[in-house]
């Protein structure tokens, strides 16, 4: 029906049944639960900076000496940033297995960059303010590229068709997570920083890496749920705990330095056979 005002005498707009709200809802305002879980990426993504900001950056602005409460925090904004690439690859599956409404891609480009832009490029940033051989400025200037090279990862994902199976440049949860694992190992300040800048540059890269899909998904999924113990076991204090850590770091910045590798041979392998075959092909 439609209401009128009694003093103007003009027409509202007709009132909605409740039962007809939801059919009448555009289809594009509706979320799916690929969706839904896409929130929970950009949730944790920015809980992440939260834990980062009170427990790591506050205290030693305030000039607290208690390595207790910023190794917990520590701790549990990358146990975030683990959870948000469980998010992100659960609701592209969900996605391809149900459905995705028709902002999907766009709410998993700006999770994304919460998650796995934003989150690890301000921990780099605090840790060149807290650590003690660290340049803040040279720290910040760390953070803008990783920033930046999230921003032209999820942009250029956007735009180019790729084929089937396969990244364009190291994904954006790897690289985060690669990002943030160079960190915690704790390296000297150059070493630490050449590092981040080379990840950043694998991001923007042209090498291939393959979705996570099937085995490789199981995996992945296998591979984080064991970073968040190896976190734990760090953030209190058990026997071993530091080493356990440093190891899976290591072998995420190995997995991030090997895999390129591996692309690299395999696209000089199919260059060298496509050359074998038309030299054959023009063979009398």
């Amino acid at each position: 029906m439609t209401v009128t005002d009694p003093e103007t005498r003009a027409g509202w707009v007709p009132e909605a049944d409740d039962e007809n709200t939801d059919e009448d809802m555009p289809l594009s305002m509706r979320l799916s639960i690929a969706d839904t879980l896409t929130l929970g990426n950009a949730t944790c993504g920015f809980m992440a900076v939260y834990f980062t900001t009170t427990g790591i950056l506050i205290p030693h602005l305030q000039g607290s000496q208690e390595t207790g409460m910023a190794r917990h925090s520590a701790a549990t904004a990358v146990i975030l940033m683990l959870l948000a690439a469980i998010f992100d690859l659960c609701d592209g599956l969900v996605a391809r297995k149900l459905r995705s409404s028709p902002m999907g891609a766009e709410l998993d480009n700006l999770s994304d960059l919460i998650s796995f832009g934003l989150a690890p490029a301000y921990f780099v940033l605090v840790y060149g303010m807290v650590a003690d051989d660290a340049h803040q400025r040279v720290s910040a200037l760390a953070a803008i590229v990783v920033l930046l090279a999230v921003v032209l990862r999820l942009a250029r994902f956007s735009c180019v068709t790729m084929k089937d199976g396969m990244f364009q440049g190291m994904p954006s949860p790897f690289g985060a997570l690669t990002v943030v694992s160079i960190v915690l190992l704790e390296l000297p300040f150059i070493p630490t920083l050449l590092a981040i800048i080379g990840v950043a540059w694998l991001m923007v890269s042209r090498v291939e890496y393959p979705k996570p899909r099937g085995v490789l998904a199981v995996a992945m999924l296998g591979w984080i749920v064991g970073a968040m113990g190896l976190l734990a076991a760090w953030a209190f204090d058990a026997p071993g705990g530091q080493v356990l850590l440093a190891t899976g770091c290591a072998l995420q910045v190995v997995l991030g330095a090997v895999i390129p590798l591996f692309a690299t041979a395999r696209r000089v392998n199919t260059f060298r056979d496509n050359r074998r075959v038309a030299r054959a092909a023009q063979l009398p």
